[in-house]
């Protein structure tokens, strides 16, 4: 056992962890803390900027509350939310990627007719959203559920607006049939800001980064013997495409938004969803 030095610094800690130890907390463990120390040492960390770090972190986790995960948006900010998630959601070549869960999902929306309207406060474009969930190859899922939330005109989700919008305002579940198809009336979403009012939204500011993300549609598909999907489909030619606060755009995702003349909405957006078994 040695005593600690700058130059053993991580290789001191992590010695010290007991024999029965579970095998891979102690690995998750011993290279956090080799990566901890290398990154201070390599930058020279100043006893200032650690106390501020810790302060940063403590103000952090003082704004958690059972509405809102301040560390979450850390961790979405700092792109490490989409690195976990392609890490942990590699999928064949034609199948659908995956993308950052978000805050926003409610679980238990009400399950709707196909063609239903989920948008209930009237405000917005109205978009008749469309299309198939597919295995990998080609062939109609049955009894796959479609999850799907958004934000309204004014680019809040209903649970940011209790009392204002409508419970379930631009949510709802619905089951595929034989032919795997899907369709529902929303609106064509907005860009929005993440929430900035904290140090996270503090950190960007700093950074000179913007907290906005491009416009999207939430969803969550599964079907019994295939991997779930959490996914959005954006909206393209966004301005925010290429800088979302949050890292989650794919090209696969950016979804046609298509002009409808004469129709029962004003918008159009086709997109099929192909799962993996």
């Amino acid at each position: 056992m040695s005593y600690f030095t700058e130059d053993n610094s991580a290789s001191t800690v992590n010695e010290r962890m007991g024999p029965e130890t579970d095998a891979r907390l102690a690995e998750v463990m011993s290279c956090l803390v080799r990566h901890l120390h290398d990154f201070a040492k390599e930058i020279h960390l100043t006893q200032e900027e650690w106390d501020y770090a810790i302060g940063f972190l403590t103000k952090t986790g003082q704004m958690c509350s059972e509405e809102r995960q301040e560390f979450i948006l850390l961790s979405d900010v700092l792109g490490f939310s989409m690195l976990v998630d392609a890490i942990n959601n590699r999928r064949p070549e034609g199948a659908t990627e995956n993308t950052v869960f978000g805050p926003f999902h409610v679980d238990g929306a009400p399950i709707r007719q196909m063609g239903d309207t989920i948008s209930l406060d009237g405000k917005g474009e109205s978009c008749l959203f469309e299309g198939r969930v597919l295995d990998i190859d080609g062939n109609p899922i049955e009894g796959a559920t479609v999850d799907v939330w958004s934000d309204n005109a004014d680019g809040y989700y209903d649970v940011q607006q209790p009392g204002i919008q409508p419970k379930w305002n631009n949510r709802g579940r619905f089951i595929t049939g034989a032919d795997g198809r899907y369709s529902f009336v929303g609106i064509k979403p907005v860009s929005y800001p993440i929430p900035d009012d904290g140090p996270v939204g503090q950190m960007l500011g700093h950074l000179g980064r913007h907290p906005y993300r491009p416009a999207h549609m939430h969803y969550l598909v599964t079907a019994p013997g295939y991997q779930k999907l959490v996914t959005h489909t954006f909206v393209g030619g966004d301005k925010y495409l290429e800088s979302d606060a949050v890292f989650g755009v794919k090209d696969t995702l950016i979804a046609p938004y298509e002009r409808v003349e004469n129709g029962a909405t004003l918008w159009r957006s086709p997109f099929d969803f192909v799962l993996v078994s």
